[in-house]
């Protein structure tokens, strides 16, 4: 088999104009080349080279493919002879078959021989298997058919606690490589639960009953494994994925894009679901030029990795708060590789999978052709909240929309999406091209801080610039107490997470730690599972942190958590304007005269007014501070 890398390494470099215009006229025609089709014999330009893909496109036969397809299609090779011809032009050396195959060649082939004996031992159980029944009825249910569920080589998990790790022991294969691949786990004390007793020091099944997701790599090995229950565990994730290993990183990768890459280069537009369910569920259907995360926020290289096969990508996640929060946050990243997005919303309650399963491909499709910019959804939702209704919401508006405007690298969607904004918040378009900045590059964001990135600055109190002022230091020692309480609420329970959003900033919290946590729940998907796998939305020098706020025992000595969070809430919204307020009595006790004192004095009583405004303080002051001073 020939290394991924190597065949993207080829496809790179080769330049399929030259190569495919050996067997037919191509004349340039804007960005792409048009020709007869050589694969039906056409005569009219309907056959369509796209350079700056590597991907080519008959719109009369509608073949389309890479340089090797064509090769494969046109000339009869198969793919690693097309590969090594075309590698043969280009210069890139490919060892010899049988040299390559030596396991001592490549120091991940005991990996691989592991995962692929796995698979294999996977999906028998779910055909073969005795307790395979349970699973077939379950995908039956799904609308997944046998030939679907075998296209995408889905498995079974018995619920037996050593089944696979007995199997693969017969076959010679170490407990250590099964171990590093997360197919087993090392056994506890507290072994004896749930679906029978382990014997003790043996390794045990980390996937049990569940149905198996193989997880391919682009040169169609399989890399990990995801598991779905086909019933509700008290305790257990619905879903579990394998852990990161030496042949699986999970930010680089896609699931299906394997299968779908060509079909997205024909559609030229990629359909972005959640999970593997939406994803075999739809290509069952017929719907092929789909893909799915594997269980994160989608991240940089996997955006760039799908910016490669399509400039559009439709994002098809769930409509509720963690939904939305990942289609946005998704949206960004793949503005940011330079890709079109646009959003499409379904019925309530419904997502991709049951939306055909009901009422079939069809009805996605009306949904898809309704589909909205990702800039424009953002509008719409913000406008839903009232979010225009007062200067103070606009400016929190235009907080959240400040990242996607960073994030577009595409100059003419940018100065579009300038112009869109400036509409809405009627903020002139020189302010907020100030406030946004460069346009992100690739692994870099605009803003020096995390802060900035999720949001843009915030209004600071007595602050006329928009700059945070409160992040000045304070006089003497920060006192974080308001902090640690409002995220021990809020890592308790989420519920709480949206109702802090809409009144505090990342820069409300000075401690970084707890920056870095409060914008960690910001992005987070609701993922919560007994092993811990959640953390990963936390920066490593922060979930230590985490488990101490969990673990307070505070929380479960208050009457009421909600008044609790609301005193807490109150009481860091109130920490800067004390602050500011502490600062201007000691500027007008050393005041050197009474304009002096007058200029500090109305200043004081703006900063009050604001906080009455912002309702942290129901009472007015007798006397205002202005009177002391005015003539």
């Amino acid at each position: 088999m020939i290394p991924d890398a190597l065949i993207e390494e080829v496809r790179r470099r080769a330049d399929i104009v030259e190569i495919l215009s050996e067997h037919t006229r191509l004349k340039r025609s804007g960005k792409t080349f048009r020709g007869p089709c050589p694969l039906h014999g056409g005569t009219g330009p309907n056959f369509s080279v796209d350079p700056g893909q590597g991907f080519y496109k008959c719109y009369v036969c509608g073949k389309g493919g890479t340089v090797f397809t064509f090769l494969q299609e046109h000339l009869g090779m198969n793919y690693p002879d097309a590969v090594r011809h075309v590698a043969a032009r280009v210069g890139v050396e490919i060892p010899d078959a049988r040299e390559q195959q030596r396991p001592e060649d490549d120091p991940h082939a005991h990996f691989h021989e592991v995962n692929a004996f796995a698979a294999e031992w996977f999906r028998k159980q779910l055909w073969q298997g005795e307790g395979g029944a349970a699973a077939r009825a379950y995908l039956e249910r799904r609308g997944i058919a046998r030939e679907a569920a075998e296209r995408f080589g889905l498995g079974w998990a018995p619920e037996a606690w050593t089944a696979l790790g007995e199997a693969a022991r017969k076959h010679g294969l170490p407990d250590e490589t099964l171990l590093a691949l997360g197919l087993v786990k090392e056994p506890r004390r507290d072994a004896a639960a749930g679906g029978g007793t382990r014997r003790s020091g043996t390794p045990y099944d980390a996937f049990r009953g569940r149905v198996i997701f193989p997880i391919e790599s682009l040169g169609g090995r399989v890399i990990a494994f995801g598991g779905r229950l086909i019933a509700e565990v008290e305790g257990a994730p619905k879903y579990l994925n394998s852990p990161e290993t030496p042949v699986y990183r999970k930010g680089e990768q896609l699931y299906g894009l394997s299968w779908s890459r060509n079909a997205i280069r024909r559609a030229e537009v990629a359909l972005l679901v959640e999970g593997y369910m939406d994803y075999v569920s739809l290509a069952s259907h017929g719907v092929e030029n789909v893909v799915a995360g594997l269980g994160t926020a989608l991240t940089e290289e996997q955006a760039t990795l799908l910016a490669r096969y399509t400039k559009r990508v439709v994002s098809l996640y769930d409509s509720d708060r963690a939904g939305l929060k990942a289609t946005f946050r998704s949206g960004d990243e793949l503005l940011r590789a330079g890709v079109e997005v646009l959003v499409a919303t379904l019925p309530p309650g419904e997502d991709p999978d049951s939306l055909v399963r009901a009422r079939g491909a069809r009805a996605l499709q009306a949904h898809l052709d309704d589909a909205v910019d990702l800039l424009e959804r953002k509008l719409q939702i913000l406008e839903r909240r009232g979010y225009f209704a007062s200067i103070a919401d606009t400016r929190r508006a235009v907080d959240a929309l400040l990242p996607t405007l960073r994030a577009t690298r595409d100059e003419l969607l940018r100065g579009i999406y300038f112009s869109r904004v400036a509409e809405k918040t009627g903020v002139p378009r020189e302010t907020l091209e100030r406030e946004a900045g460069a346009p992100d590059a690739a692994g870099e964001r605009a803003g020096a801080g995390r802060g900035e990135r999720s949001g843009g600055q915030r209004p600071q109190p007595g602050g006329r610039s928009g700059r945070p002022a409160a992040r000045e230091a304070p006089p003497g020692p920060v006192n974080l107490g308001a902090e640690r309480n409002v995220l021990k609420v809020l890592l308790r329970d989420e519920s709480y997470v949206e109702a802090a959003a809409k009144q505090l900033h990342v820069d409300d919290f000075r401690d970084p730690v707890h920056r870095a946590i409060y914008e960690g729940l910001l992005h987070s998907e609701g993922i919560r599972d007994p092993e811990g796998a959640w953390l990963a939305i936390f920066p490593a020098d922060a979930r230590e942190r985490v488990e101490d706020l969990r673990g307070d025992p505070e929380l479960e000595h208050v009457p009421s958590t909600g008044e609790y969070f609301d005193a807490s809430l109150r009481s860091l919204r109130l920490r800067p304007y004390e602050e500011r307020l502490a600062r201007l009595e000691q500027e007008i006790g050393a005041a050197p005269g009474d304009a002096e004192k007058l200029k500090l004095a109305v200043e004081k009583d703006r900063l009050l007014k604001e906080m009455r405004e912002r309702g942290l303080i129901r009472s007015r002051f007798v006397r205002e501070p202005v009177q002391r001073y005015s003539t």
